[in-house]
């Protein structure tokens, strides 16, 4: 008798199936936010997925480009998969290169450029704000 309760109670909270990405579905050149300093490769992964919490998404910053300074009013993570970087984060300016995370929190002025003759790759994650979701 305890078994089918508990499997009732699983499936009224069960949360929605998986949603796979396949980042060729999602891919856009454009400039990169806030600034438009030169042009990237974008892949919007997350944004096709209903009822998410976060975002998630990979950009190849091009030589020369750099998404500008911008302050966040969330916690958000940038993560070098290729190339290299200068992360900037309220004054401070940190290297950045491949296998490197910069985690920048709410309230802070953030950006980060692109260094060298090799477009930067990113994930960069961070949650939706609230009233989005």
């Amino acid at each position: 008798m305890i078994l089918p309760l508990l499997v009732l109670a699983a499936a009224a909270g069960a949360a929605p199936p998986m949603v796979v990405v396949d980042e060729s579905q999602v891919v856009k050149e454009e400039p990169p936010p806030h600034g438009a300093i030169g042009q990237s490769t974008a892949y919007r992964i997350s944004d096709v997925v209903p009822n998410r919490t976060m975002e998630f998404r990979k950009r190849i910053l091009h030589v020369g480009a750099a998404i500008g300074e911008h302050v966040i009013d969330h916690d958000e993570v940038y993560y070098v998969l290729s190339g290299a970087g200068e992360v900037r984060s309220d004054g401070q300016q940190k290297p950045l290169k491949s296998g490197v995370a910069a985690y920048l929190y709410a309230g802070s002025k953030v950006g980060i450029w692109q260094v060298g003759g090799d477009p930067l790759t990113l994930i960069i994650a961070y949650p939706v704000p609230r009233a989005a979701r």
